[in-house]
Formats: structure tokens, C-alpha cells, sequence
């Protein structure tokens, strides 16, 4: 949960900070934006904290954020992505992988091993199971494709650390509640995945984040049960 936080809050940050000079408009001189199309709009790196350039305090907990431009939100992307495809020469499929934390199951495993694992895991770490996709499913059902490989998504939630997020962020909602994959890739070799919310990304900057100290610990007691049960599933741990 917390990569996403320090990614908007912490990487994007460093890369304006990298891109613009001291009044916040890009320099037409970096090579960093040198592939990046011309627009009419002048950003401001301060305009995605608030309009003027002035931070906003939430007066009370669940209180949603000014509503961002679909303009102001393609002018950030184009700043980063020149940088992430044309300096560091990452693909789509190349920055995903940054992205997820995975573990590949022990080979004479099933699907079904692994799967129960990942459950009998979660009950005994207390982390609860809210839903399921089987996504391999519908790819026969609905596209009759018979030759792609199982590919199954799980949520999980812990009500409590999901409470105070929302209390600091109620956006923060859209990528809740956590997940976990167990999927076969093209070799047939099962794999856990989750999205990789290190909260290595916010040490230090805990504050100007509004992370309180109950939300971190919780946080990260969550990341480390979680982390738990994808390894408890990958090794087939009963």
C-alpha cells in the first residue's frame, strides 16, 4: 500500500525537483525532457499538493482531496515517463517488475497446494480473506481462451490498518483491499505475487506523510504477515 504513497509523495517529487527550476517550470534545455511533447499548459509541481501552490491540511479524518485535472495529471506523466523510458530504458513490462514482489513456488507443487497454503497462512496470521477473481475462468468462459495459464487473485484485509489509511487518505481507497496472485507463468512454473509496498520507500519521511506511529507499526506488522503468507504458500508450509 505504502509503495504507491512514496512513489506520488517521495520518487515524483525527487524527479521534479530534478526537472524544474526554482519557480517549478520545466527547462526546455534538460535532456530528460527533451522527448516530451510541447504544451500550452505551465505546470507547477506544487499544483498536485493544491491549487496555488499551498498544502492542504484536512480539518477532519476521511476528508477527501481537491479533484486533479486529467491535464495536470498527463503533464506529470509526461515528465516521468521520459525519464523512465528514454534515460533508464524501462519497458511497461520492465517497470511492472519493479513493482511486485514475488516468490516462485517449489517445483512438485500444485496450484491447488500453493492456494491452500496461502489460506491456512492467513487464518493462523489473522489476516482475512474478503474476496477472490479467478481470472483463468473467465478467460475460457467469456474470450474461449482455453491456453492461457490459471491466474487467480485474492483480497485480503485488515480492517484496522485500512481504517486509519483512509482516515489520512480517503482516496486510498482504490487500491484497497490488498491482494495476492497465484498464477502459472509460460513455463507452467507457479509464482505468488503482491504489489511491493516496502515501507523502506518512507523511512524518514513518516511526518510529511501524515503517518502516525500506530499507522506504521500496523502497516508494518501487515507487510510482514502478508510477506509471511506468500512465502508459506510458495514453500506449500502446512
Amino acid at each position: 500500500m505504502y509503495k504507491l504513497i512514496a512513489t506520488a509523495a517521495l520518487s515524483l517529487g525527487l524527479v521534479f525537483n530534478a526537472l524544474a527550476d526554482s519557480t517549478g517550470t520545466p527547462k526546455s534545455t534538460n535532456p530528460y525532457l527533451q522527448f516530451t511533447p510541447p504544451s500550452t499548459f505551465a505546470f507547477n509541481p506544487l499544483m498536485m499538493i493544491a491549487p496555488g501552490g499551498q498544502a492542504e491540511t484536512p480539518t477532519k479524518p476521511y476528508t477527501m482531496r481537491r479533484i486533479i485535472s486529467q491535464e495536470e495529471k498527463v503533464q506529470m506523466m509526461q515528465m516521468v515517463l521520459p525519464m523512465m523510458s528514454n534515460v533508464m530504458n524501462m519497458s511497461m513490462a520492465d517497470s511492472m517488475n519493479y513493482f511486485a514482489r514475488k516468490y516462485k513456488a517449489k517445483p512438485g507443487l500444485t496450484f491447488d497446494d500453493v492456494k491452500e497454503s496461502l489460506f491456512l497462512r492467513a487464518n493462523q496470521l489473522n489476516v482475512k480473506k474478503v474476496g477472490e477473481n479467478l481470472m483463468w475462468m473467465d478467460f475460457q468462459a467469456v474470450l474461449g481462451d482455453t491456453d492461457a495459464p490459471k491466474i487467480e487473485v485474492f483480497s485480503f484485509c485488515d480492517i484496522a490498518v485500512g481504517r486509519d489509511l483512509l482516515k489520512i487518505s480517503p482516496e486510498f481507497v482504490v487500491f484497497l483491499p490488498c491482494r495476492i496472485v497465484i498464477m502459472e507463468d509460460g513455463n507452467k512454473d507457479i509464482w505468488v505475487l503482491m504489489l511491493d509496498w516496502s515501507l523502506d520507500w518512507v523511512k524518514g519521511y513518516e511526518k510529511q506523510l501524515g503517518i502516525s506511529e500506530e499507522l506504521l507499526k500496523g502497516a508494518i506488522d501487515l507487510n510482514q504477515r502478508m510477506d509471511e503468507m506468500m512465502r508459506a504458500a510458495a514453500n506449500g508450509d502446512l
